[in-house]
């Protein structure tokens, strides 16, 4: 298992290098200069070409790549363009939030996929089955912006139960937190647990049908005990691959959900920097979003090999 371990992280170094060497070069593709926000609009030539100097701008490309990447393993992304904070402390501050929006969003949709998918699966002729197809059918061709509507107008203004947009942390208070926090959980969680409902159920059905299964059935077990016992964790691949992709997806902020909800993560940060043109956050958010998401693949990986021996080999 160490060794397993091992070379999953040692193939982990090149994927972040090159990673590194992708985001520097797609910021560098981006229109505009990064010297016209810090000098302004009516910067005279000698003003840009002191902000230029400030960014490393005037040095050749590979120059400016191997500055960046020096800092980067310091920890150091740079500062903002526009507020002039760290990139780092910005992240931090906004990591939490996105943190947990995820959190929510994966346990809403876990607790939803894992019962459909599993009866759907063991009771393929049954109104659960057909339930679980047009619910999967209508959540995966709802856009995640209508639902978030929808929600926000039958919740916050028809019945006027739940708040509508804004963010309490959690551990400030928890009750009123979680308030704030349903709706986008449910909007986020809802595609997530159609997805997760027809692998799990697709996952189960190849799985029935193996030869250890009418072995375990043959020896007497209940169905409960073939499903629950040997079945669900052979099946399980493929729902944690999903679970890692959207896991990485959320870290990355869902834009469209916290804009909509107003809610402070790093999505609407994104999407805020973009806008207003801040270089060194999107690219220091990006490099960290992409990090993370490969760090959690690698997670992903070595769950494989609890989940199946074989793997490891």
């Amino acid at each position: 298992m160490r060794r397993y371990i091992l070379s999953r992280v040692m193939q982990l170094i090149p994927v972040l290098l090159l990673t590194s060497v992708a985001v520097f070069m797609l910021i560098r593709l981006i229109p505009g200069d990064p010297a016209h926000i810090i000098a302004g609009a009516e910067a005279t030539p000698e003003q840009l070409e002191a902000a230029r100097s400030q960014l490393g701008l005037d040095q050749p490309l590979p120059v400016q790549y191997v500055i960046w990447l020096g800092r980067v393993l310091r920890g150091d992304l740079g500062k903002s363009v526009i507020s002039d904070l760290p990139v780092t402390t910005i992240i931090a501050q906004k990591l939490p939030v996105t943190v947990e929006l995820t959190i929510a969003a994966l346990l809403f949709s876990l607790m939803l996929a894992t019962p459909l998918g599993i009866l759907s699966a063991v009771r393929p002729g049954s109104w659960v089955a057909s339930g679980t197809f047009w619910w999967n059918a209508l959540a995966m061709a709802v856009p995640t912006f209508w639902l978030g509507i929808l929600l926000m107008l039958f919740f916050g203004l028809q019945l006027k139960v739940l708040p509508t947009s804004g963010y309490v942390p959690f551990f400030s208070d928890p009750l009123k937190a979680l308030r704030f926090l349903v709706l986008p959980a449910l909007t986020l969680g809802a595609h997530v647990s159609a997805v997760l409902a027809r692998f799990l159920r697709s996952a189960l059905l190849d799985t029935l049908h193996q030869d250890y299964v009418r072995t375990a059935r043959a020896k007497g077990l209940v169905e409960r005990q073939v499903v629950l016992g040997h079945v669900l964790k052979n099946a399980l691949i493929p729902v944690v691959t999903m679970l890692g992709l959207q896991f990485g997806a959320f870290m990355g902020g869902a834009v469209i959900t916290e804009a909509l909800f107003d809610y402070p993560g790093m999505g609407r940060m994104m999407l805020q920097a973009i806008l207003t043109r801040d270089y060194t956050l999107i690219q220091g958010t990006i490099l960290f979003v992409v990090s993370a998401f490969v760090l959690i693949n690698l997670v992903t990986d070595i769950v494989y090999a609890f989940l199946d021996p074989r793997i490891r080999y």
